[in-house]
């Protein structure tokens, strides 16, 4: 099996920090992949960021494709951008960090508090758990005002703000801390054991998702939103994917 990691940022470092994890819990006979964008925005902190990253997730998926595809995709940024039309690309399972993290923190408690980046992030936090039908679950957002670079090499300060916001949601009634950002992924257990709760990163959340769909034969429904999408696709070089490889992949999930 093989799983693909989008980090829509341009970011090495962080691409590698979480393929770390992502290798840490995906289990044997799984090869993830991880990837990034050469052009893009090197921190996805406004709603021009994240236009310009579902763009980035859209063009590496089909870069993939044309390599032959793989068993599942994971975007791997807390505002989930690009999932839907990911998903017009592909029959196999397509799965963003937020939504993961978000079902397992629902799965592991009654409630949960979302700890992530800049305050100007909570809006598309906030619309996220709706979309999710998260509303009852999630009791507490807070941005820490670190920003998503500043997490390539999480600093001690830093994670003592991240933890003081998750106390607090814990405060609050939350039973299971989410991780907000991508970046956040090496505090998990640091801070589980400093909280007494489960804190979910959604990095490790959705490659077991993922890995768990495609064992079971679950992929993307093709019967009407997420049917393929009419070629040629949107993006420049999109029509070169040939009908074969969309197929191929198809297949697999």
């Amino acid at each position: 099996m093989r799983i693909t990691l989008v980090n829509p940022n341009t970011s090495r470092a962080m691409t590698e920090k979480i393929a770390v994890t992502a290798r840490e819990v995906a289990g044997p006979g799984v090869e993830v992949r991880a990837v990034c964008p050469d052009v893009g925005p090197a921190a996805i902190e406004s709603h021009i960021d994240e236009v310009r990253a579902a763009a980035a997730v859209i063009a590496l998926i089909e870069a993939d494709l044309l390599a032959g595809g793989s068993d599942a995709y994971i975007v791997a940024c807390f505002g989930d951008p690009g999932l839907d039309a990911a998903r017009e690309l592909v029959a196999v399972p397509v799965v963003g960090i937020a939504e993961a993290a978000m079902h397992v923190a629902a799965v592991s408690g009654r409630s949960f508090g979302v700890v992530t980046t800049l305050s100007r992030t909570l809006g598309r936090a906030a619309d996220l758990v709706h979309r999710y039908g998260m509303e009852r679950a999630c009791v507490s957002l807070a941005g820490s005002g670190i920003r998503v670079l500043d997490l390539e090499e999480t600093t001690s300060n830093a994670a003592s703000t991240i933890a003081d916001l998750a106390a607090d949601a814990v405060t609050a009634g939350a039973d299971v801390v989410v991780l907000g950002c991508a970046g956040m992924t090496d505090l998990c257990r640091t801070l589980s054991a400093r909280l007494g709760v489960p804190v979910v990163d959604g990095v490790a959340a959705a490659v077991g998702l993922a890995a768990g769909m495609v064992r079971m034969g679950v992929g993307t429904s093709k019967r009407d939103e997420y049917a393929f999408p009419s070629p040629p696709f949107t993006s420049s070089d999109a029509s070169a994917v040939p009908a074969p490889a969309r197929s191929l992949v198809a297949s697999r999930g």
